[in-house]
């Protein structure tokens, strides 16, 4: 009972879409995770939004797989995930983030997404009472949307179970058993289970995993803050994202939910390094003052809660996914930089042909994006 095809470690945004992928392949799969239920690392404390407004074509063709996924599994399998189609939308106000914007909308629009830059008073009709003041306009790309972090992740649960996926929650990866070079198992601290392929899914915790076995996996973990406001009647269901740099953060971005809650988020600059939780007492002043510029009608709005997550991220800003190359069947899923709630299920169908070995010309794309032993530095430059 102990034998199994494949064993994910991490049931989170990254681990659980891929083992219902694997299941559904008629995988037989194992997902290890220590704590009591799925979705309880950074998947919980993810915001919702879900987008293939990138500006590489494996970050773009990965997500618009996943909103196909998000945006229809209600349908297919009667599961309400919070699914919301209300777009994301970049105003501009500045001709900097305008050249910026444009810049990206060859290669958005050749990959398949669906986006144009428009003017001010179509972005002022998508964000009802946005600040006229200045604004130019911006892009706005209308199928993009938001979901429930823990629904949806419980929901693909629920999917792989019955696809025959087996989950052992509760319990810690203690090492990565090899011989001569392969995967053959796992031992945990509550048994020993074999195997010839093992995937590394445990986002900010893949470093530590990996230094068990002698490998280098170049993610750190950086702490980002978010909060969540009282309900109210649906005025602005789009993400809106400014992208203008103010002393403290990069940027800032929120969108009202299913339920009419305002959820908010903010890029801090500089970056803030590690595994703090810890709510502060500068985030709030610091979003809220941005968000009630930007759009006045927010100011009486109360605050329900801010939280605390981590961004496992990566030199580049991009995962890390491949086959490792000292550790024949491990492969590596990680470095989503805060993006894994909606890369995952369209990353999850990958990862499963990947161990079927029934990759496509389009999935060999994407990988090479993300191939794990990329040069990160010539990319950063290529990027600038």
């Amino acid at each position: 009972m102990n034998n199994f095809d494949v064993i994910v470690i991490g049931a989170g945004s990254i681990g659980v879409p891929t083992a219902l992928a694997l299941g559904k392949l008629g995988f037989k799969t194992l997902v290890i995770d220590r704590r009591p239920s799925p979705g309880q690392g950074e998947n919980k404390h993810a915001i919702g939004g879900i987008r293939a407004t990138h500006t590489d074509p494996a970050k773009i063709t990965t997500c618009l797989r996943s909103l196909e996924i998000f945006s229809t599994w209600q349908q297919l399998h009667g599961d309400d995930i919070e699914w919301l189609k209300g777009g994301y939308a970049f105003p501009v106000y500045r001709s900097e983030e305008e050249k910026l914007l444009k810049s990206f909308l060859e290669i958005q629009k050749q990959f398949g997404l669906k986006i144009d830059f428009i003017n001010d008073r179509q972005m002022r009709q998508i964000i009802p009472g946005i600040n006229p003041e200045g604004l130019m306009g911006g892009t706005f790309s209308p199928d993009d949307g938001s979901a429930s972090p823990l629904l949806a992740i419980n929901a693909f649960y629920k999917k792989a179970v019955q696809y025959g996926v087996t989950f052992n929650f509760r319990e810690k990866v203690v090492a990565i058993i090899q011989n001569k070079g392969k995967v053959s198992g796992v031992k945990t601290d509550k048994g020993q289970y074999a195997c010839t392929v093992v995937i590394d899914a445990a986002g900010a915790g893949s470093p530590e995993l990996g230094r068990s076995m002698g490998v280098e996996v170049p993610v750190f973990p950086e702490s980002h803050e978010a909060g969540i406001t009282e309900p109210v009647k649906m005025f602005c269901p789009t993400m809106v994202v400014d992208l203008r740099p103010v002393e403290g953060s990069k940027n800032y971005y929120f969108y009202q939910n299913k339920h009419g809650q305002v959820v908010f988020c903010i890029t801090p600059d500089p970056p803030i390094a590690g595994t703090d939780y810890n709510e502060t007492s500068v985030f709030l002043p610091q979003v809220c003052s941005r968000m009630v510029e930007l759009l006045p009608r927010l100011i009486n709005l109360r605050v329900r809660r801010v939280w605390r997550g981590l961004y496992p991220m990566t030199g580049d800003g991009s995962p890390l996914v491949g086959w490792n190359r000292q550790v024949q069947g491990l492969l590596h899923a990680v470095g989503m930089c805060g993006q894994g709630f909606m890369l995952g299920p369209g990353l999850g169908e990958i990862l499963a042909r990947m161990v079927a070995g029934t990759t496509s010309e389009t999935d060999k794309m994407v990988l090479e994006y993300f191939d794990i032993y990329r040069d990160m530095q010539n990319k950063m430059e290529a990027l600038k």
